[in-house]
């Protein structure tokens, strides 16, 4: 067994990022942050052009309760981009535990091979300390265990064999009690360790670094044109009800905007090439936020105050906790909250606030957080009454590749004026804290790559659960597992039932 960390020459090829605590693939322990271990992690680095948000305040305020995602849009951070296909990149939190894959077996050795998952073997380095949690650690004579102080142990180094640590006890068990080192306790399979402080000895100055690296996904930015064409007859005319260019632009400016919130919710990603009178083109259609989102409720439609508090403890609770929180919900979703009898919990404050993007929204307090909602006019037109959009919209990223700009020429060869506006843009969530809520009883995108959860208010286990699926237990339901009680989380992964860590499958 290999204990001492040595310098080794490079052998070619780059250690890859691992999970965080939400899936995306985006931390690299023990790595530097240089330009040559981010390009060898992430394939290459490219440049960036961040700009301060900017606001199109005339247009953000148009008709802005009927496009509450153009407005979000236009309201996030601007990222100027020099190509219609952006690599847009998630970073979350480092994973706060390991996982052992294997027990540890009690000897008197003073160090020990720690088994961990292969993803999971560099996240303890050299001198940090880690808390074994459910086992017991000893006294300082190491003679008798103190349950309820968890055992906590060292990492020494590592196992050149295996990857693995190696590590030893803190407060472990004493052969005797004039022993300097513990022995090895034993720790069972399945134990969660949670990742502690390092501790350094007295002239100690360096200790492994760490490297974030953010995980891409492509998002492609549609161009949009708004056209207005005017003859000069039409214009010249004394109309019988008297309206004017001005008029006609306001009625068409509002059909561009809501089509274009559609677009934001629902449009799927792909490009197609076309011909041209100046050859072949190529034609980017946007990805909607409604399949950007990694977490997904499934809803029975019977909402109450029980339901509240699990969405509000799922959401401000979870590894990527947002500032703040809006639902727009469908009229049908609205109507079911607004109807919720909160009588029996006067501690419930149930109000009308303007949020921080000048709306008034409903707002349910909670211990947890605030959960605001506002009715999207959008939802409904495309037959998702019934479900509710939970967005952060402190992060989003509004990127542009082509500011929107104007252009006024003559027709040619007709007597008419052509008004255009032209945009070119897309909208991308950053992080994990977006929740979608179906409650229209699709099952399609089953087994794609987002985390399905149901809000699960029965003591007898789902019938048919799909795999990966998550079920917040708002009763106890002992037919899942001996400590499945009311307020856990846990997931049906490989044919069993397991708590659900929060790690989430990121695909591109």
């Amino acid at each position: 067994m290999a204990t001492e960390q040595t310098v080794q020459q490079h052998a070619g090829g780059y250690q890859q990022p691992t999970a965080g605590t939400a899936g995306a693939q985006t931390q690299v322990s023990g790595q530097a942050t240089t330009v040559s271990a981010t390009a060898g992690a992430t394939g290459g680095v490219g440049a960036g052009n961040l700009i301060t948000p900017d606001i199109d305040q005339k247009l953000y305020k148009f008709k802005s309760d009927d496009t509450p995602m153009m407005q979000i849009m236009l309201h996030s951070k601007r990222v100027n981009v020099k190509s219609p296909v952006v690599r847009h990149y998630i970073i979350d939190e480092p994973k706060s535990f390991v996982t052992t894959k294997d027990a540890v077996a009690k000897s008197t050795d003073n160090q020990f091979i720690l088994p961990l998952l292969s993803q999971d073997q560099k996240l303890p380095r050299p001198y940090t300390t880690l808390l074994v949690k459910g086992v017991d650690g000893y006294d300082a004579t190491g003679q008798k265990a103190t349950p309820g102080k968890d055992l906590m142990i060292f990492i020494v180094g590592r196992d050149t064999t295996t990857g693995n640590p190696v590590a030893i006890a803190v407060n472990g068990p004493r052969a005797v009690s004039s022993d300097e080192n513990c022995t090895t306790p034993a720790i069972p399979a399945g134990s969660v360790c949670v990742l502690m402080a390092n501790a350094c000895y007295e002239t100690q100055k360096e200790v492994d670094p760490d490297l974030i690296t953010p995980q891409p996904i492509d998002l492609h930015l549609q161009k949009r044109i708004l056209n207005r064409v005017v003859s000069d007859y039409f214009d010249a005319q004394e109309k019988q009800i008297p309206f004017n260019q001005a008029i006609i632009a306001e009625a068409q400016i509002t059909n561009f905007k809501v089509k274009g919130n559609r677009t934001l919710y629902a449009g799927q990603k792909g490009k197609i090439t076309v011909d041209t009178k100046l050859g072949p083109q190529d034609v980017y259609f946007t990805e909607g936020v409604r399949y950007q989102v990694k977490k997904e409720i499934k809803d029975d439609g019977k909402w109450n105050f029980k339901k509240f508090i699990a969405l509000a403890k799922l959401i401000f609770t979870g590894e990527d906790v947002p500032n703040t929180i809006l639902g727009l919900c469908g009229k049908n979703f609205l109507e079911k909250i607004q109807t919720i009898d909160f009588s029996d919990h006067p501690e419930v404050r149930f109000e009308v606030n303007m949020n921080n993007l000048g709306w008034e929204v409903t707002r349910i307090h909670t211990i947890f957080g605030n959960l605001e909602f506002k009715h999207d006019p959008t939802l409904d037109r495309l037959r998702w009454s019934n479900s509710c959009f939970m967005i952060a919209y402190d992060r989003c990223v509004h990127y542009v590749y082509s500011a929107e700009h104007t252009d006024k020429d003559r027709v040619e060869g007709e007597e008419a004026t052509r008004n255009s506006t032209i945009v070119w843009d897309g909208l991308g969530l950053k992080g994990t804290c977006h929740v979608w809520i179906d409650g229209e009883g699709g099952t399609d995108n089953y087994g794609t790559d987002v985390i399905h959860m149901h809000l699960w208010n029965s003591d007898k286990a789902p019938a048919t659960p799909k795999e990966n699926c998550v079920y917040y237990l708002m009763v106890d339901c002992l037919a899942i597992n001996a400590e499945a009680v009311s307020g856990t989380v846990w997931q049906y992964k490989n044919s069993a039932w397991e708590p659900y860590t929060g790690e989430i499958p990121l695909g591109n």
